[in-house]
């Protein structure tokens, strides 16, 4: 699965019963937000091309496998060539164009799955590779997307220290896979260091986390999906266990997933494990229609 590469600021530490609890979620809000409408953040993807074996065109005009905004690069930029899961790229003449920042009329394109993508940039588009089981694609970038222009800002639940909770991290003995579907229907095995089990509501629930970056990745979904939350649910990060087994889930910090703001993510859908029989009034509530 790629990195959902939001972990360096969805966790920000708040220790219960702290007189500025709700300043501090307050200001992960405002974080969350810078991050969301970044130069590169979500609200920028403006594009999902996936490539074919062989020669793979790409500008402005109409004619081209991957057209690009109108205006915001030359017709005919260039071409992707794929080849047994290698992509490289290679500029039209003119074209002027920079692959990680240096100039480049020709250049070998690591996937996202490399841990570090190349990015390939022209004006205000970036484009790199990105791989999704089988499948090899470009995500396209545009720091002028509509958007990141028309963003309304995000509503939440009012905040309750109450879905702050302390939960029992139970390891599995030795890891585990557990099998991941995402929207395009490709599954995934990913490591799972353990579960975690809590009582919320009156409802004792348990949650199975992915481990990504050192975090404890939470995908679920609870009785407020479709109707105030976003419909296939929700993410959660939270710290790894340090000194026994205790976990601190603060769905104050749950958010929706990169789908709920574009239409060419390829987010992962909550395990049957993780659908909680309880209705979570805490966090981000769905965006737009």
């Amino acid at each position: 699965m790629s990195k959902i590469l939001l972990a360096a600021f969805m966790v920000l530490l708040a220790a219960p019963g702290q007189p500025n609890y709700k300043a501090q979620i307050e200001q992960w809000r405002e974080r969350r937000v810078r991050a969301l409408t970044a130069d590169d953040g979500w609200l920028t993807v403006a594009g999902l091309f996936w490539l074919k074996e062989g020669k793979n065109t790409v500008g402005a005009a109409p004619g081209n496998d991957m057209v690009l905004p109108k205006g915001s690069a030359p017709a005919h930029l260039g071409t992707f060539e794929f080849h047994n899961r290698a992509t490289t790229f290679e500029a039209a003449p003119g074209a002027k164009v920079t692959v990680d920042g240096k100039p480049a009329a020709t250049a070998a394109l690591k996937p996202d799955t490399s841990g570090k993508p190349d990015i390939l940039q022209v004006g205000a588009l970036t484009m790199f590779v990105i791989q999704r089981g089988t499948r090899f694609g470009i995500r396209l970038k545009d720091r002028n997307s509509e958007r990141r222009k028309e963003f309304t800002g995000l509503k939440y639940f009012p905040i309750n220290e109450a879905y702050r909770v302390e939960a029992r991290f139970v390891p599995y003995n030795p890891p585990k896979k557990i099998p991941v579907l995402n929207i395009l229907g490709d599954t995934s095995e990913e490591p799972s260091p353990g579960y975690v089990e809590f009582r919320l509501n009156g409802r004792d629930c348990r949650l199975d986390p992915i481990e990504e970056d050192g975090f404890l990745f939470f995908i679920f979904k609870d009785l407020t999906s479709g109707k105030e939350t976003y419909p296939p649910g929700r993410f959660l990060y939270a710290e790894m266990p340090k000194n026994g087994d205790k976990v601190i889930l603060d769905f104050n910090k749950a958010f929706n997933p990169p789908c709920a703001f574009t239409p060419y993510a390829t987010c992962p859908l909550p395990p049957a494990e993780n659908h909680l029989p309880i209705r979570l009034e805490a966090g981000e509530l769905r965006y737009g229609h």
